[in-house]
């Protein structure tokens, strides 16, 4: 069970706590809930989408393009999900698509880093 230990220099070994043990299992099953409920949204979105004869403008193209990836685990599992209008109006909705997915991935990545550089302190502060 080399896994259950984290070496903490040549000579010292120290066995994780069962307290973090137990974060991790909470941080893995909200993960798996959070893409469950995720997963599901998409696909009431699309379907509702779908159903609108209406032509997509901006707004419904800045909706879908932030949605767009988190289609990917439904496409993995093999589910067809509908993730570019194209009963589009065009310019207007090509924006709005692009307008989403930037906004999405900045969101992401703007917490994605912000936990690293959290991390990275936090690590600095237990070292010094």
């Amino acid at each position: 069970m080399l896994w259950l230990y984290r070496i903490m220099s040549d000579t010292q070994i120290q066995v994780l706590p069962p307290a973090r043990w137990k974060r991790i299992a909470v941080r893995v099953v909200t993960i798996l809930l959070v893409a469950a409920a995720v997963g599901w949204t998409l696909n009431q979105l699309s379907a509702s989408m779908e159903r609108n004869a209406h032509r997509a403008g901006f707004v419904r193209g800045m909706l879908q393009g932030a949605l767009m990836p988190m289609a990917m685990p439904n496409l993995l599992f093999g589910k067809d999900v509908n993730i570019y209008s194209t009963n589009n109006t065009g310019i207007t909705y090509k924006l709005g698509y692009t307008a989403g997915v930037n906004t999405c991935g900045a969101i992401f990545f703007g917490f994605f880093f912000w936990r690293v550089s959290r991390w990275r302190r936090e690590g600095v502060n237990r070292e010094g």
